[in-house]
């Protein structure tokens, strides 16, 4: 008589059958030990490449600090400033009544103003660069517009777009920014909450000009700039220091904003209004052509698509080493639910390739940081929990990637013609899209739609609106945020997964 166990006691049996057949497909991989060497290799040639991609010659002096902003951002924050103190709660009114500029100065000087020129008010927490700030502008060529904290960009109504009068009134830590065609009739452009904002703030008129980028054959051009406005009557309401105002050039070292160590700004007073010049930027460090002597996060652990690659060619040889040798039918013998086996297959490689990812990023980080800076170069800076994603993300790229070419293995039976494929569609689009070996739309469209998607999980920097740069693969940029791009890959993985196992159960083993 056969005896029927309840429905929990048969749950319990399937799983303790799973928790079985995991620890021997363990066993089998611990006991290979090219495999083992194998992953080894991989989290070393991961740190190796890392470590050489620092290795450029020394440039002599310790790099520049780049200021980081309210959110750990780093940032540029250049611009000249006209200030003078409010205390507590108050005003600021001025008509921004005309705006002009220089571009590329030297021999090739021509006039113009920069689309993202900026003249305006600003209410700012103290002069250190990165700190806490709001204002309203006029810019070359984006109209009226409200920024603050540097990644925070307002576009004001189209009825004051192209307004000149601006206000600023501060209350508490909140800042308000408006717009007016008149200086009599006024619209809410924006408002923008800045913690801890001190009672004390410096406040008053100010122009920053970023650099002219302009795409070229062979990359960019960047030409510096400078902006001069011209401020009419200043209007002010709340408790002001007493005194004349103030000028002083907000210096942050950064990217964009770097050139103004040769521009500089300054003011006069013109009757009851202000002239104002000024060079330099207020917004997020995005890198890109622009970044210079500097390394991102992810140009540290360049070397990753290598490790990926020997991760994957073990994840391939994980199942195909046994359909060759006929161990495979051994296996099934055991363990008739295909579909289980490989299930316990992926996930004894994916941790052990996540395992060897995690490490061999958590290694490279700091030991690529401090090479670099060793030799005068900079870091950007993250928020800590973008470097925890990046780091995290290495090491699922790893697994995923492993995984994938184990299921791609299962589809075709051989391990060389598996790794052949996985090459052909993560590694090889990666390579033609970043190294600029193809044009940029066809590599942007390369890591849309394949495998190499998956490698945007280690971007850190960001596009803005607000900032100029070249948004392209070659120089950094991937078309998808990251967790979308790291879904294409992982879209694969399941569908290749899925034809592995209704093709394991349809054929002979």
């Amino acid at each position: 008589m056969t005896a029927v166990l309840p429905p929990r006691a048969d749950e319990r049996r399937a799983r303790g059958g799973f928790v079985r057949l995991l620890r021997a497909e363990w066993t089998k991989f611990r006991t290979v030990r090219g495999w083992v060497i194998g992953m080894v290799v991989a989290a070393v040639v991961t740190v190796l490449i890392g470590l050489f991609g620092t290795a450029g010659p020394t440039l002599g002096h310790p790099p520049d600090a780049i200021p980081t902003g309210p959110d750990g951002q780093a940032v540029n924050d250049s611009f000249y400033f006209v200030h003078r103190t409010l205390q507590g709660d108050g005003s600021i009114t001025v008509p921004v009544t005309s705006l002009t500029g220089i571009i590329s100065m030297g021999p090739d000087e021509r006039r113009g103003v920069e689309p993202w020129a900026k003249a305006g008010i600003i209410v700012k927490d103290g002069l250190r660069p990165g700190s806490h700030y709001a204002a309203i502008m006029v810019t070359g060529g984006h109209g009226v517009r409200m920024q603050h904290d540097y990644v925070h960009d307002t576009a004001a109504p189209d009825a004051v777009a192209s307004a000149r009068w601006l206000r600023l009134v501060r209350s508490g830590d909140t800042v308000t920014g408006f717009g007016s065609a008149d200086g009599t009739h006024w619209t809410r452009v924006g408002s923008a909450r800045l913690p801890g904002l001190a009672s004390m703030a410096q406040v008053g008129p100010f122009v920053a000009s970023p650099m002219d980028i302009k795409a070229t054959a062979h990359g960019a051009a960047f030409d510096p700039a400078v902006a001069t406005a011209t401020f009419g009557t200043v209007a002010l309401s709340g408790r002001w220091t007493p005194g004349a105002w103030k000028g002083e050039q907000v210096r942050g070292a950064g990217t964009s904003g770097s050139y103004t160590d040769t521009v500089h700004g300054g003011f006069t007073e013109t009757g009851a209004g202000l002239t104002v010049t000024g060079a330099g930027d207020i917004a997020p460090v995005v890198g890109g052509p622009a970044l210079g002597t500097g390394y991102t996060l992810e140009n540290l652990l360049v070397g990753a698509f290598a490790g990926i690659l020997v991760a994957a060619v073990i994840g391939a040889l994980f199942l195909s080493a046994e359909h060759r040798r006929g161990l495979i039918r051994i296996t099934f013998a055991a363990s008739p639910r295909r579909g289980r086996v490989l299930a316990a297959k992926a996930l004894v490689i994916g941790s052990v390739a996540f395992a060897t990812g995690l490490a061999a990023a958590a290694v490279t980080v700091p030991l690529a940081t401090a090479r670099a800076r060793g030799h005068g170069f900079f870091i950007l800076p993250t928020p800590a929990w973008t470097e925890v994603r990046v780091v995290a993300g290495t090491a699922l790229l790893f697994a995923v990637a492993a995984v994938f070419a184990l299921a791609v293995a299962a589809v075709i039976r051989r391990g060389a013609a598996a790794v052949t494929i996985i090459v052909a569609v993560l590694v090889l689009p990666y390579v033609l899209a970043t190294g600029g070996l193809l044009p940029d739309g066809p590599s942007a469209w390369l890591l849309r739609v394949t495998p190499a998607a998956g490698f945007a999980i280690q971007q850190t920097v960001v596009r803005y609106p607000q900032v100029d740069t070249l948004y392209t693969p070659s120089a950094g940029y991937f078309p998808l945020p990251s967790w979308a791009g790291f879904a294409v890959l992982c879209a694969y993985t399941a569908v290749a997964l899925a034809a592995a196992s209704h093709l394991l159960r349809r054929r002979d083993a």
